[in-house]
C-alpha cells in the first residue's frame, strides 16, 4: 500500500488486517465507529467476518465466543460501550481467551460530550472487571502507532491468552496522517499454539506463569469453557488449593512477564533532573514542549510509556533515577500519575492536567518546564 492519508480508526482496522483478524463485531459508538465499518468493508474480503451486534453485550460476547472457537478476534468501543463490556473482560479472563478490545477514548463521565476527547478510562480498563486481575494495555501516539500497536497486542493475546487493551482517544482516532503501512517496521505475527496437553484439557500447565495451549471449541473433542471456577479439564472446582492455583496464574502469567510486554520511548538528556512521563495523545503535545524547553536552555528527559498496563516499571525507575522532578501530563485528573508515584519516591511530582473536553497543549505542559535545569 502506497502512502495515504488516513485515520486512526483506519489504521486500528488495517492493523489488525495484518495480524491475522478473523472475526469483527461491535456496536457503532463515536469515536469508535470507523473501526467497525473498515472492517465490515474489508474483512469478508478476506474471508473473515464482520458483525454490528444488536448492543455491546452481543459484540463482546460473540467475540468470546469466535476466539474459543480458535479465531482471532477484535471489538472497538468507547467508554459507555467499555462499561458494558466489564462483565465479558472477567469472563474472557476466566476463560483464557486472546482477545483485542480497542477503546476510543471521548469525554466522561458516561454518555459525556461524545464529540469531544479524554483519557478518562485508563483505571477502568485496569480494574473494571471481578476479581482485579491484570490485563495488557497498549496506548498509541500517532497514527503510524495505532497500526504497529494492534498488531503487538494480537501477539500479546496470542502470546498469553489474555485480553488486550488498545487505548485511544477521540483525537488519535478521527486524525489523518499521511501513513506508508508498508514502511512501518512489524513484529512476526504469532499464530495462536495448538494444544499439546491431554487433547480435553484446555487450561493445563505447569508453571504458574505458564500460558495453557489452546484447544479450540471445533466439533472435534468435547472441550469445557467456563467462567466459573474450574480445574484444568474445564470441570467446576471448589477446592481451595485449585483455586488458589488458577488465580495465582492468572496474575503471574502477566506480571511475571511484564518486561518483555514493556514498550516505551525513552528521550533522555544528559544532566537532567526533570523528567516528562507521558503517553497516548497527550505525548505529542509532551514532545514538542520538551524540545521548546531544551531549546530555551532547560534540561528535561522524555519516557513516553506505550504500555501502560501492565505498569513499565524498570523503564520509569531507570527514567526517574536521579530526577528531582517528575511531570506527567495527562488530559484527566493524573489517573496514570498515582502509578508512577508508588513506583519512585524521591522526586517532586507535578501533574500537568486537564479534562475539560480539550486537548492539552504543548504550551501547557511547557508552561510547567520553563525554568528548570
Amino acid at each position: 500500500m502506497a502512502r495515504r492519508l488516513m485515520d486512526g480508526n483506519e489504521a486500528v482496522a488495517r492493523g489488525a488486517l495484518a495480524a491475522g483478524c478473523e472475526f469483527f463485531a461491535g456496536y457503532p459508538i463515536t469515536p469508535a465507529t470507523g473501526i467497525l465499518t473498515t472492517l465490515m468493508a474489508e474483512l469478508p474480503r478476506r474471508g473473515g467476518v464482520a458483525v454490528q451486534g444488536e448492543d455491546e453485550l452481543a459484540s463482546i460476547g460473540m467475540c468470546i465466543g469466535a476466539s474459543t472457537a480458535g479465531r482471532k478476534a477484535l471489538t472497538a468501543t468507547s467508554g459507555p460501550g467499555l462499561a458494558l463490556y466489564a462483565e465479558n473482560i472477567g469472563l474472557a479472563i476466566a476463560l483464557e481467551v486472546p482477545l483485542v478490545i480497542v477503546d476510543c477514548q471521548r469525554h466522561g463521565p458516561s454518555t459525556g460530550a461524545a464529540t469531544k476527547t479524554g483519557q478518562g478510562d485508563i483505571q477502568f480498563v485496569r480494574w473494571g472487571h471481578s476479581g482485579g486481575y491484570p490485563i495488557v494495555a497498549l496506548a498509541p501516539t500517532s497514527v503510524a502507532e495505532c497500526y504497529q500497536l494492534t498488531v503487538e497486542a494480537f501477539n500479546a493475546a496470542e502470546t498469553y491468552r489474555t485480553p488486550v487493551f488498545v487505548l485511544m482517544d477521540k483525537e488519535l482516532s478521527l486524525s489523518r496522517e499521511t501513513v506508508d503501512l508498508a514502511a512501518l517496521p512489524l513484529p512476526p505475527i504469532v499464530r495462536r499454539r495448538a494444544g499439546t496437553c491431554a487433547e480435553n484439557d484446555p487450561y493445563c500447565f505447569d508453571g504458574l506463569d505458564d500460558v495453557p495451549p489452546f484447544v479450540p471449541l471445533d466439533g472435534a473433542r468435547m472441550v469445557r469453557y467456563t467462567g466459573s471456577s474450574h480445574d484444568e479439564q474445564g470441570e467446576l472446582c471448589g477446592a481451595n488449593e485449585t483455586l488458589g492455583r488458577f488465580t495465582r496464574h492468572y496474575v503471574e502469567k502477566i506480571e511475571s512477564h511484564a518486561d518483555e510486554l514493556e514498550r516505551v520511548d525513552w528521550d533522555p538528556q544528559a544532566g537532567a533532573t526533570t523528567v516528562v512521563i507521558s503517553y497516548g495523545i497527550t505525548a505529542r503535545s509532551a514532545r514538542q514542549a520538551v524540545a521548546e524547553a531544551r531549546r530555551g536552555g532547560a534540561r528535561v528527559s522524555h519516557l513516553v510509556c506505550k504500555t501502560l498496563w501492565p505498569v513499565p516499571a524498570r523503564a520509569i525507575e531507570e527514567a526517574c533515577r536521579g530526577a528531582r522532578r517528575v511531570v506527567v501530563p495527562e488530559n484527566n485528573y493524573g489517573l496514570y500519575r498515582r502509578e508512577i508515584e508508588r513506583l519512585v519516591s524521591g522526586p517532586v511530582f507535578a501533574g500537568v492536567q486537564k479534562a475539560d473536553a480539550t486537548l492539552l497543549t504543548p504550551s501547557e505542559v511547557l508552561a510547567d518546564l520553563e525554568g528548570e535545569d
